[in-house]
């Protein structure tokens, strides 16, 4: 399967909230790979703590591959190149986490290699279809490069048979909402765009879902120490962009799944393991209940039958 992770702005947990998705499923057992096309900004490494491609790579990323300077991308198995001791520590029954970086110091393409791209792109998603369970692809943020690429890719024929869902993430604000809904629904937009390349339209909405990122649930604990107006804003509030979530249709029909404001990850963008929770006790149990609910989520065809 292949997963496609959008936002329209920078900032709104795409990029962590992905990895650690996919890290929860490799505990589940499923075979797993992570392909950062965040082609301007290439950091996902520092994200698995992997220093040496913490800004991306210089030994041949997924930039020289699709430029066809490189025959294959570099690949890294994080469970054995990550400098964090809990990764290195692969639960037995844990399914393979691979990493692909970008290049470092590259940005977006020129047109004139397009259609080699595309090319190169259709021969690597439909070799790793063949080797993972899930192949994750993070993307730039708003109408880049590396959208239209993918959408152009899956849109050929070699590809018509392979599931294919999208995941555009937004931060629980209401400028976060409407830029998430402007980047699937507006001008320029995934749909838009997808109609371009004759994708079904009915089958690219049925597998596109949102992802709120930082909530804070006026009902958690997370509210205490709140004063009584503070605590009555903050219901007002949550109530006033559930009312421009479903204005703008990214309601609780096509919502996959939320992750809660959690300090660990608004300080320190990393994998959220269980030994944070239960050990060291610096991150919260419902932060990787989130995680792995998601996780699951991705992977279960009936949450992906209702929109």
């Amino acid at each position: 399967m292949l997963v496609f992770a959008a936002s329209d702005k920078g900032g709104t947990g795409r990029s962590v909230t992905s990895s650690n998705v996919v890290y929860r499923s490799a505990l589940d057992g499923n075979d797993v790979c992570y392909l950062d096309f965040d082609f301007g900004s290439p950091t996902v490494g520092a994200i698995f703590q992997i220093t040496s491609v913490a800004r991306g790579t210089k030994d041949g990323g997924l930039h020289n591959y699709l430029l066809g300077r490189k025959p294959e991308a570099q690949r890294l198995d994080v469970w054995n190149t990550s400098e964090r001791t809990i990764l290195r520590d692969r639960p037995a029954r844990a399914g393979r986490l691979l990493l692909y970086p970008g290049d470092a110091g590259m940005g977006e393409f020129m047109a004139e290699h397009r259609d080699s791209i595309i090319d190169a792109c259709v021969r690597l998603f439909l070799r790793l279809e063949e080797e993972f369970e899930l192949t994750l692809v993070d993307l730039s943020a708003g109408r880049s490069f590396a959208t239209e690429l993918v959408l152009a890719a899956t849109a050929r024929p070699e590809l018509q048979n392979v599931k294919q869902r999208w995941l555009v993430f937004h931060r629980w604000t209401s400028q976060h909402v409407v830029a998430a809904s402007s980047l699937v629904y507006g001008a320029g937009g995934i749909r838009e765009t997808a109609k371009k390349y004759n994708h079904d339209p009915a089958k690219m909405t049925a597998g596109l879902r949102f992802v709120r990122t930082a909530v804070i649930n006026p009902d958690s604990t997370h509210t205490e120490g709140l004063t009584p107006a503070q605590d009555a804003w903050l219901k007002r509030t949550h109530q006033d962009l559930l009312e421009l979530a479903g204005a703008n249709q990214v309601g609780r029909n096509v919502l996959l799944g939320e992750i809660p404001l959690d300090p660990v990850l608004q300080w320190h963008e990393q994998l959220i393991s269980d030994d944070d929770v239960l050990a060291s006790g610096i991150a919260r149990q419902a932060t990787a209940d989130a995680f792995a609910e998601l996780a699951l989520s991705l992977m279960d065809d009936s949450r992906w039958r209702e929109s």
